[in-house]
């Protein structure tokens, strides 16, 4: 390992991760290889095969963006949006509309964050109501073990371990937010049962929930396409999306998905944008979706909501505006810099391109990983997101006490090995197991994914030793 000394680490003035410390602090990167700095040491040359969190697109120190960053802030003039927008919004939102399935979509909004994005959802999801003047449409459906962002609002709509401390600070979770089944094949779908039957007894349980709590008060289904941190990228079983989407038109629901994670480009079949279009024709495309992450690549701070005819026609057909807004919403230089990214994006074909990667790299980490004996219990994913779940048994799919914390000491080992990834602690009840998530750029190579592989394959091996002495495995 290449490492560099420098002087001693300095008390943190940020307060986040750990207050009293700077933590490991990223100093450089270059394609898919960054360089840490970590307890007064730089580590060069480490392999990001999370880019961020499922953030970077295009990788670091692109020399395109770097130019169009600059083009960007010389042309970009600060405004209000309630009250002034600006030309670049509206091309990336027609950039969207365009490069999505024929009728899809018909406009967008652009904030800063995907916690921002699904707040925004939802309000714009109440809004729609009114117009129609239906305010007692309020209920928001979502699934157990889902997260859809940071800020409360978004909180509200998640059901994980992480939110529960803030549950007195959130919409009410039972007259308001209610919860139905995730879709965990792994764990949930009974060995008798095939995709298709296992997602008709997920439906079915979910128009219960709608008719147990009045269609006439339901607002919306939100669901994670393909879940991201929560649950580990869980691919919907056969006929589960088009289940949901057929309800919400039987019962007059919004269908959202949040594609923050999994979407804009990341696991697209056709070289396009929507994670979606692997299960669903145009014509069942959601009403409401909200994307992120590898829009700006992170080089910029931007979200989305992207807003199908159905909701666009019916405030067009009444008040014809959206009151107020977040001071940065559509902010002229954060859409231009996405616009130049996602024209980079296509133009080079990398979607279609890390779609093909993504899937090799899956296939070659179950082949190597579930062939022989490890903690490894499932490798799960699409196109250029993927999991490894970790269970003490594989045969009963028993995960691991939380108090070992195998999610955080394989990205440990990982880390040692020169290789960046997420680790996600279990959930307590035990309904979902330690694991791994891999998200890397757009750009990556053959040559990498065997890289890749390579390295998790051997952070693996050795957690798995590791846990079998002290007897935990």
């Amino acid at each position: 390992m290449t490492v560099s000394t420098t002087s001693l680490p300095e008390p943190s003035y940020t307060f986040q991760a750990t207050v009293d410390a700077a933590g490991p602090q990223v100093v450089g990167g270059k394609g898919v290889r960054i360089s840490i700095e970590k307890e007064g040491q730089v580590y060069d040359d480490m392999l990001d095969a999370i880019s961020g969190a499922a953030v970077g697109s295009l990788g670091w120190g692109d020399e395109d963006v770097f130019e169009i960053i600059n083009n960007a802030a010389r042309s970009s003039t600060y405004s209000y949006p309630p009250l002034i927008t600006n030309k670049a919004a509206e091309a990336l939102s027609k950039f969207f509309v365009d490069n999505s399935p024929k009728g899809a979509f018909a406009a967008a909004l652009w904030c800063c964050s995907g916690s921002e994005s699904n707040d925004n959802a939802i309000r714009i999801i109440r809004q729609y109501y009114l117009e129609r003047g239906l305010p007692n449409k309020v209920k928001l459906i979502s699934r157990a073990s889902s997260y859809h962002g940071f800020t409360l609002g978004a909180q509200s709509i998640s059901w994980n371990p992480r939110v529960d401390a803030y549950e007195p600070y959130l919409m009410d979770r039972e007259k308001i937010v209610i919860q139905i089944s995730p879709a965990y094949s792994y764990r949930f779908k009974k060995d008798a049962e095939t995709e298709e039957a296992y997602s008709q007894r997920l439906i079915d349980e979910l128009e219960k929930k709608i008719l147990d709590n009045d269609p006439d008060t339901i607002a919306s289904v939100t669901v994670e396409t393909l879940p991201g941190s929560s649950l580990g990228t869980c691919p919907p079983p056969k006929g589960y999306l088009k289940g949901i989407r057929d309800l919400c038109n039987k019962y007059d629901l919004i269908f959202h998905l949040d594609e923050v994670m999994c979407g804009t480009g990341r696991s697209n079949p056709n070289g396009k944008l929507h994670c979606w279009e692997n299960f669903l024709e145009p014509c069942d495309a959601p009403d409401i979706q909200t994307v992120g992450k590898t829009l700006g690549s992170g080089y910029v701070t931007i979200a989305g909501v992207l807003v199908g005819p159905k909701i666009r026609d019916v405030y067009l057909s009444g008040s014809n505006s959206v009151a107020g807004g977040h001071t940065y919403s559509s902010h002229a230089f954060n859409c231009a810099v996405a616009l130049g990214i996602q024209e980079k994006i296509k133009k080079e074909n990398l979607t279609a391109n890390i779609f093909e990667m993504g899937n090799l790299m899956g296939q070659k980490l179950k082949d190597a990983l579930l062939s022989k004996s490890n903690i490894a219990g499932d490798v799960r994913g699409i196109g250029g997101f993927w999991s490894i779940e970790f269970v003490k048994d594989r045969a009963t799919k028993e995960p691991f006490d939380c108090s070992l914390n195998v999610g955080g000491r394989f990205k440990a080992v990982c880390f040692d090995n020169k290789l960046c990834v997420m680790g996600m602690p279990g959930n307590p009840d035990g309904s979902c197991g330690d694991r791994a998530l891999l998200a890397p750029s757009f750009i990556i190579t053959e040559e990498i994914v065997d890289e890749i592989v390579e390295k998790v394959v051997k952070s693996v091996d050795i957690l798995s030793k590791q846990l079998h002495a002290e007897g935990a495995w």
